[in-house]
């Protein structure tokens, strides 16, 4: 019942988002009726014509002649209308996907980073893509066919009704098996759609895992498993798929049976009519050719059916991306950062992404402008959670965080995250030239800006190296450049836009010792006179920062200058210890 239920709120979402293309609604049924009657007056002038030369040595000509004529018209303007209807049966169809598929790429910008960090990438990209397209595929036929198919059976029984009433009440006994076996096949094959749709998701988001992390599963020899693991998934796949086939096959055989019986019933009816001398040999014709157009509908329909299913399934995915809580948007009365001193003050801050596991409480922290903040601590105390919190990315589950005084959930996003500049352990790049990558926090930068951010950076003189120097082209993932050629391009992007405040996860562990250099050069450069927190994983890196945050288990257990912590003999003397025997050693 409540698949029933969800089926129908899914129907209702479509009907509203068709809605907008009534106009064109409208016509494709105009069109779809033109091409129906003509269709259907075709087989009476058949009829008529083959009545006229029935008799040995008595063919009329003279009559025949007007009534091809008008056969010939007819054809023409079925073809046309039936072209026509085909037009705007792809233009609504692509037209309402096109607003979907909008729609929900918008919905991905403004979903709560939770959302995206819950759900597997592949996934996502598998509802927006592939889903989309079968649900445009079901939506099609639905059009094309439905309607042309649901009028075709009504004309059908028309026309039916006017040359004799015995044959048709025949046809009429026949009809509820075809519409009995379609509903029951309809049923069947929505569950199998839906089950199949999620799989093929979860495969998508499986070779997107592993294709991603391919030098991960070839270094950690995890081929094999890996394999097994996308055997299980595609073997799934495979029998959702088999069984919503199967059921969906059915249709065609089963209607075309119960077809069989309504040509049949005919057939036998009417050449008991004719020898009666109640119809003439054309009325017959034209009788047994509207048996065969009333039942190919339920062929069509009941195969409409089955890929409407499969389109609801899709849909319904689809709407639950759409229908995502999006992240709170900002207050009316936001406030939008200009000339920020870069003063951060964190007051009482507990969070945490999982209710059950305190992650982050009672941080207090009060930064003044212009000072350095490294931060440091085991794996997993709470550092990359604290730049999320600080950038936004998730908001508090109590307490404050203020910048500049104001309380950052009172400040836009957009400029909150424009006032940091952020360079990440993860390096972003994408396919594009590498200006365009240095660009991306400001898309009308001039060449010299761009060329003085790179000279700043460090990064000009590998630059130029490259075959095309800033013109040259990159895939997503940097392509063949090095973790430090990336790294400087990340850090040559922020000294583009200089923002008054620095968010350095300095990541330099994968990295030359030259580059290295080189990258605490831009840093040094860039943090001077900006507030700027460090995200420090050789403690070698951080003497020079005004307050050090010792974090553990996700509160500040230390902090104070290099010298003073040293001098306190605590945990963080014991990090800076290890680090050193591990050094020399």
């Amino acid at each position: 019942m409540a698949e029933k239920s969800y089926q129908k709120k899914t129907i209702k979402k479509v009907l509203k988002r068709i809605a907008p293309h009534m106009p064109l609604v409208i016509l494709s049924l105009a069109m779809a009726a033109v091409t129906v009657v003509l269709t259907l007056y075709f087989p009476l002038l058949t009829g008529r014509a083959i009545d006229y030369i029935i008799e040995p040595g008595k063919v009329d000509f003279a009559s025949i002649l007007p009534i091809l004529t008008k056969m010939a018209v007819i054809a023409l303007i079925t073809a046309v209308s039936q072209w026509i209807m085909n037009i705007i049966n792809n233009r609504i169809t692509y037209g309402v996907t096109k607003e979907i598929r909008d729609e929900a790429f918008k919905k991905i910008e403004i979903l709560p980073l939770k959302y995206i960090d819950d759900n597997s990438y592949g996934d996502i990209v598998s509802r927006v893509i592939a889903d989309v397209d079968q649900f445009a595929d079901g939506l099609l036929m639905g059009f094309t066919q439905l309607f042309t198919g649901v009028l075709t059976i009504f004309g059908t029984l028309f026309f039916m009704f006017r040359e004799n009433v015995t044959i048709t009440l025949v046809v009429l006994l026949v009809t509820p098996v075809s519409l009995f076996v379609a509903a029951f096949i309809a049923r069947k094959t929505y569950k199998m759609f839906r089950l199949q749709s999620e799989t093929r998701g979860e495969e998508t988001a499986f070779i997107e895992e592993m294709i991603g992390n391919q030098k991960v599963v070839q270094a950690f020899g995890q081929e094999d498993e890996s394999l097994e693991k996308f055997d299980e998934i595609n073997e799934r796949l495979g029998k959702a798929s088999m069984q919503a086939t199967f059921f969906s096959s059915i249709t065609n055989p089963s209607t075309r049976f119960v077809n069989s019986l309504v040509y049949t019933g005919v057939g036998i009816v009417g050449a008991m009519s004719v020898i009666g001398g109640r119809l003439s040999i054309g009325q017959l014709s034209a009788f047994l050719s509207y048996a065969n157009q009333y039942t190919k509908p339920f062929n069509e329909i009941s195969g409409v059916v089955t890929e409407l299913q499969n389109a609801i399934a899709c849909a319904a995915r689809i709407f639950e991306l759409i229908e995502e809580e999006p992240q709170t948007p900002d207050a009316n009365d936001a406030v939008v950062l200009n000339d920020v001193d870069g003063s951060v003050t964190l007051k009482d801050v507990a969070f945490s992404y999982d209710p059950d596991k305190k992650l982050i409480e009672d941080l207090n922290l009060d930064v003044k402008p212009g000072q350095r903040v490294a931060i440091v601590g085991p794996t997993g105390c709470g550092k990359t959670t604290l730049i999320n919190l600080l950038m936004r990315f998730y908001d508090v589950d109590s307490g404050s965080i203020a910048v500049d005084g104001t309380d950052i959930r009172n400040i836009t996003r957009k400029s909150l995250r424009g006032s940091y500049g952020m360079v990440l352990q993860d390096t972003w790049l994408k396919s594009g030239t590498i200006k365009e990558n240095i660009a991306m926090g400001k898309p009308d930068a001039t060449d010299e800006e761009i060329i003085s951010a790179a000279k700043a950076s460090r990064a000009d003189s590998f630059i130029r190296r490259l075959p095309n120097g800033y013109d040259t082209w990159i895939s997503e993932d940097g392509g063949s450049l090095s973790q430090g050629q990336k790294q400087l391009l990340c850090i040559t992007r922020v000294m583009l836009c200089l923002p008054p405040m620095l968010i350095l996860d300095e990541a330099t562990s994968s990295i030359d010792t030259r580059t290295e250099i080189k990258i605490q050069q831009a840093f040094s450069a860039m943090m001077e006179g900006r507030t700027s927190f460090i995200i420090a994983h050789r403690l070698s890196t951080i003497r020079d920062a005004d307050i050090i945050l010792v974090m553990k288990d996700g509160h500040i257990i230390e902090q104070g200058s290099h010298e003073k912590l040293m001098a306190k003999n605590g945990f963080y003397a014991e990090l800076q210890k290890s680090a050193e025997a591990n050094h020399n050693h």
